[in-house]
């Protein structure tokens, strides 16, 4: 195996794990806010959370020998920005650990293309646009409260997007740290900690309304917008990936890491694609090295957490919310595009998504839930009167 091993795997790993961090720990960072975890709690999210994809990244390449890289639930994490409100870090432990049940019996017992039949992707798409929303207005609040450094993020990406797509995240963040430090907009440099992360363990405790309106939104999410592209990313690079197997392997590690924040994981898209492209190697047969790869830099990443929370407390407001919402722009589009692209279920797919950004709440259960149940409810009553003949005059 060793004998094998390029520069060019360790590259497509290390930048897997860069593009990784910087597209979306912002929005990981404030889910662990709105959870109310203390900076011990939060460091310790950061830790499992990188355990978790190096230890399954790990896994599943060198096992199926194949590029397979796994991640963070980013859209479930801006679910939790939103849901997380009233409930304590206990209940929403409950509800991660929910979610990795039902990612491991859906991987047991082989249910990923029921599921894919049962929910519309017009519907999924709707919701995950819904979810996501705020975020992409998040980076327009910040371009009003500090409008240098948030117009500047915004050029950056503007050029990213014509002259280095794949880097344009990273570019952006590096653009918001440089100008931070030139401007001494930043906090005290004392704030940073070096230390490495350590476990911290929250006793999980079961809700029903917690399960229902996040707990369940969390694993439907995960499985619409993350395992489901993530499985055509790898099809798509020419590879047939163990679909079943890689839903058992993220689902056993929600479940065994959920306790210390690690509250879901899933097969990657964005990230896989850099490590399973001709960029990583021109032979597909020892591409899975690069996965292996990744999965050495996810540990890495993970047992610094401690200062990777540390320096997201010191950078300003508004870079946090401006990286977040630039680097989740082109997923709100492509999501909306998807989810209106057909005029058959448009109506329906509308209504998910009005409904999720709406926040609306009954019972203690969040908003994604009742648009997902509205949009479901719509595309039958629509789908069945287009299907029953109108009657004779």
């Amino acid at each position: 195996m060793l004998k094998d091993l390029k520069l060019s795997h360790l590259a497509a790993g290390l930048i897997a794990v860069l593009v990784g961090y910087t597209s979306s720990v912002a929005i990981i960072f404030q889910a662990i806010e709105a959870a109310g975890a203390t900076p011990a709690q939060a460091a310790s999210w950061l830790l499992a959370l990188g355990l978790g994809m190096g230890a399954t990244c790990l896994i599943l390449s060198l096992w199926s020998r194949m590029p397979v890289i796994t991640a963070w639930s980013t859209p479930g994490a801006a679910l939790l920005v939103t849901a997380l409100s009233g409930v304590s870090l206990e209940q929403a432990t409950g509800a991660f650990l929910f979610c990795g049940a039902l990612l491991l019996i859906t991987g047991l017992t082989g249910w990923f293309a029921a599921l894919a039949r049962l929910i519309p992707e017009s519907l999924a798409n709707a919701m995950l646009a819904g979810i996501l929303f705020q975020f992409g207005l998040s980076a327009f609040h910040a371009l009003e409260s500090d409008t240098a450094l948030a117009g500047v993020m915004a050029l950056v990406f503007l050029a990213g997007r014509r002259v280095f797509a794949r880097y344009t995240i990273p570019a952006v963040l590096l653009a918001g740290v440089l100008w931070s430090a030139g401007t001494g907009s930043h906090g005290s440099l004392d704030q940073l900690d070096l230390r490495l992360a350590a476990p911290v363990f929250v006793m999980p405790e079961f809700s029903l309304p917690v399960l229902i309106g996040i707990g369940l939104p969390l694993y439907l999410v995960t499985m619409s917008s993350q395992n489901m592209p993530g499985v055509a990313v790898l099809r798509g690079a020419g590879y047939q990936p163990p679909v079943s197997a890689s839903l058992s392997v993220t689902g056993m590690a929600t479940v065994l890491l959920a306790p210390f924040g690690g509250y879901a994981f899933n097969l990657a898209a964005i990230t896989a694609a850099i490590c399973a492209g001709p960029e990583a190697d021109e032979n597909p047969a020892t591409r899975y090295l690069a996965g292996a790869a990744a999965g050495v830099f996810y540990i890495l990443a993970g047992l610094g957490g401690a200062a990777v929370i540390s320096l997201f407390l010191i950078a300003p407001p508004a870079l946090v919310a401006t990286l977040a919402g630039l680097a989740l722009l082109s997923t709100i589009g492509n999501a909306l595009s998807a989810s209106l692209s057909e005029t058959e279920g448009r109506e329906a797919a509308l209504v998910t998504f009005m409904a999720t950004v709406s926040g609306i709440s009954f019972f203690g259960i969040g908003a994604p839930f009742w648009a997902l149940l509205m949009g479901l409810l719509v595309s039958r009553w629509l789908g069945w009167q287009r299907s029953t003949p109108p009657k004779p005059a």
